[in-house]
């Protein structure tokens, strides 16, 4: 009971950040290129409780933890009029890919600070907490999966308005209407992948690439802590 509340306690301030951040540079990119919408709805705020969805951000990912099943999860979409942009084509694809961008930098800073304390640790001749550990390798992991899960090129992820925007016009225009879809196909995908726990669907689709990306980062964890420790 205890290492669970541990982890309920490590999960879900990582994921919120992770969420929050994600949500919020959409608002900001779309804010740079002529679309004010979000800052209207005040939806620029890092407060959390202006993007949470109880079921998205705390109840699914939670269940998901707790179960042993993959950690995705969602926000309370922050608004983007594509009418407004100033080049709504491409730039519903800079809004879009704003989001998976953040978590990545995230993810580094996240692998910088936990090689920096490492670095310290080790070199006043001791060993990071296991709560560190565990909370700094749950902090990069989150962003990375949030990142790339959100990459895919499906309907109502940001991969799908990045390729709406590469697409050609005449082709754009189905794409767009798939978007309509979207949600859809997302209550699909969950619910597929509790009823089919052993069926790999995200496993094997998205974790290869998080597997290889974490990798990347605990990389630079280790460098900045050899760094650090001399």
């Amino acid at each position: 009971m205890t290492e669970t509340l541990l982890l309920a306690a490590i999960l879900v301030p990582c994921l919120i950040v992770a969420i929050v951040f994600h949500e919020v540079a959409h608002g900001w990119a779309a804010l740079m290129l002529g679309d004010p919408t979000a800052k209207e709805q005040r939806r620029l705020s890092l407060n959390p409780i202006r993007h949470v969805d109880p079921i998205g951000t705390l109840l699914v990912p939670g269940a998901l933890a707790l179960f042993g099943g993959p950690i995705f999860g969602w926000a309370k979409p922050v608004p983007a009029n594509a009418r407004r942009l100033n080049n709504p084509r491409y730039g519903m694809m800079a809004v879009a890919a704003a989001g998976p961008g953040t978590n990545l930098v995230l993810a580094l800073l996240g692998a910088v600070l936990f090689g920096v304390f490492a670095g310290i640790a080790f070199s006043a001749g001791e060993a990071l907490p296991d709560w560190a550990v565990t909370a700094g390798g749950t902090f990069i992991l989150i962003n990375v999966f949030l990142a790339l899960f959100n990459l895919l090129p499906i309907p109502p992820f940001d991969g799908s308005h990045i390729v709406g925007g590469l697409l050609p016009r005449r082709y754009a225009r189905h794409w767009q209407k798939a978007q309509g879809l979207g949600m859809a196909f997302f209550v699909i995908l969950i619910a597929a992948t509790w009823a089919f726990p052993d069926s790999g669907i995200v496993e094997h689709v998205v974790l290869p690439p998080v597997m290889w990306a974490q990798q990347i980062f605990a990389g630079i964890a280790d460098t900045v802590a050899r760094m650090i420790a001399g």
